[in-house]
């Protein structure tokens, strides 16, 4: 590549025939450029592009000559990739490169990489025990009982932050009738990416993509008062949705997941207040999580949406509004809406600076009015409620695979799965050892006991790679004293402690949710 830069071969644009085209790379045996070509619409042009003796097929643009390019510039990696994400078709070989305009900003793309690579969930979920995934279960987590203690236990935090902010928890059936579903409109829209099942008594089902028309249908089930808005239903939900293999990565992108699901029925007068609500509820959830830097992206109409325009124009009119009364600083994601309503996104930033979009606040006029859901307002008439879709997390899963990367498997002592680890240095302290775990399961703390005749430095080793925030290590003088010596991850001092002040600091930095 070096060479092709210091010829400074000029790049040109030519348009070529569709036919000329097909045939000119069928020649060459580029079978997949000719597909490609084909599929491209009649009203568009086909262009190539040529340096030197080397011509491809590109939309463009590209730099006018190679020596543009710079040195600043690395091939990253290789990896195979099935022809157009389908497991069925031919696997490929893919080559990863990246350029950058100076050689400071390349170095400092490359550390990035490094750090994401040291902070991967996929090697965190193996070395802290958390995770695997499976070829019997593609895209579904195969969860190992400590990954299974800290999603409940993100789950039992988001569940007293939700009741105390006035949401009714619930639960809806995960197959549900294709008729709810064509009408909902997720059929029409979403159909492709649903999981189906033709039963003997020739129904149906569909596994539920999304937890909205469950909830309506709970909205429906009796008749509702304007006095009973706005009303805030949750549910973790377990969603089915399919994705190709070949996007699948991790828990970042999985088939199935559980939604941390809220559908909030109000009224119009209700939507400011409401969004408000949410995003205090949300900001203060993050800020609790580690995340102080949140992006707002206002999320407009797609292509692909049902409704009328002008469903759409009030929609998106009383989103902004609402976005605007209340004074957040937001951003423009045009065409990026849910199919069915506009919605706010939230956006948060990393440790080493990756955006990820989590949160979402969509509000919609379409659904309630499809499924019929109707209240009866101060005036004696029925009225159709605005349907308010709310989500933290959005994926636990997802979110899980957001903490690891962003903690470095690091995770703050509440949220860990294991708080503390008891590990004896001689065989003397073993029954103290098991006084310590039963001392710290009496005040709530998760405790493993490590008695095994290996060294203390091997111990040490081992749970570091596992993440344990806190080990307590007991030795002769500690069973003598009856105090515990604390060491953190990743510190190198210790501090010794009674065993009653030990507990009380861990149980004290657990419930204020502070990092040591």
């Amino acid at each position: 590549m070096r060479e092709i830069v210091a010829r400074d071969e000029a790049v040109t644009r030519e348009l070529w025939d569709r036919d000329e085209a097909v045939k000119f790379f069928g020649e060459q045996g580029e079978k997949y450029k000719a597909e490609i070509i084909a599929s491209i619409p009649a009203d568009e042009e086909i262009s190539l592009y040529r340096q030197g003796e080397f011509i491809d097929l590109c939309r463009g643009p590209h730099l006018p000559s190679t020596a543009r390019l710079g040195q600043a510039f690395k091939l990253t990696k290789l990896a195979g990739a099935y022809w157009r994400g389908d497991s069925r078709n031919e696997m490929l070989q893919r080559i990863y490169g990246t350029a950058w305009a100076s050689e400071k900003e390349l170095k400092a793309y490359l550390h990035r990489l490094e750090e994401a690579d040291r902070r991967d969930h996929r090697k965190l979920g193996r070395t802290m025990d958390l995770f695997h995934f499976q070829d019997e279960a593609v895209g579904s987590a195969f969860w190992h009982p400590k990954g299974w203690t800290l999603f409940q236990s993100l789950i039992d935090y988001l569940r007293a932050r939700q009741l105390a902010s006035g949401y009714r928890e619930v639960n809806t059936p995960e197959l549900m009738d294709r008729s709810l579903w064509e009408a909902s409109g997720h059929w029409e829209t979403f159909g492709e990416l649903m999981f189906t099942s033709q039963t003997a008594d020739e129904r149906t089902l569909a596994v539920k993509p999304m937890n909205c028309p469950g909830h309506v249908q709970i909205f429906k089930n009796d008749l509702r008062s304007y006095r009973e808005l706005p009303l805030r239903l949750a549910e973790f939900g377990k969603v089915h949705r399919y994705e190709p293999s070949g996007a699948l990565h991790g828990l970042m992108r999985v088939r199935a997941f559980t939604q941390d699901d809220a559908h909030i029925f109000c009224t119009t007068d209700q939507i400011t207040s409401e969004t408000g609500a949410v995003c205090d509820l949300l900001l203060g959830i993050y800020r609790d999580l580690g995340f102080d830097d949140v992006l707002i992206k206002f999320a407009d109409r797609p292509e692909r949406r049902v409704g009328s325009d002008e469903v759409w124009d009030r929609a998106e009119t009383a989103l902004k509004d609402a976005m605007d009364e209340l004074g957040l600083e937001y951003t423009h994601n045009p065409g990026e809406g849910a199919f069915y309503g506009p919605k706010i996104e939230f956006h948060l930033r990393d440790a080493i600076g990756r955006e990820w979009q989590c949160g979402t606040l969509q509000v919609d006029f379409n659904l309630p009015g499809r499924l019929g859901a109707t209240y009866v307002g101060a005036d004696g008439d029925k009225h159709t409620p605005v349907l308010l879709h709310r989500a933290i997390f959005g994926s636990l899963e997802r979110f899980i695979g957001i903490l690891l990367e962003h903690f470095a498997g690091k995770l703050p002592l509440w949220l860990a799965p294991v708080q503390a680890v008891v590990a004896t240095i001689t065989s003397d302290a073993d029954d103290y050892a098991l006084e310590v775990i039963d001392t710290l399961e009496k005040a709530g703390l998760r405790a493993e006991a490590d008695t095994r005749n290996e060294k203390i430095n091997l111990k040490v080793r081992e749970h570091a790679l596992a993440k344990a925030p806190v080990l307590l290590a007991l030795g002769k003088r500690e069973v003598e004293q009856r105090t515990v010596s604390i060491r953190r991850l990743g510190e190198k001092a210790q501090q010794v402690l009674s065993l009653e002040d030990a507990v009380a600091a861990l149980d004290t930095e657990i419930r204020s949710r502070t990092k040591a």
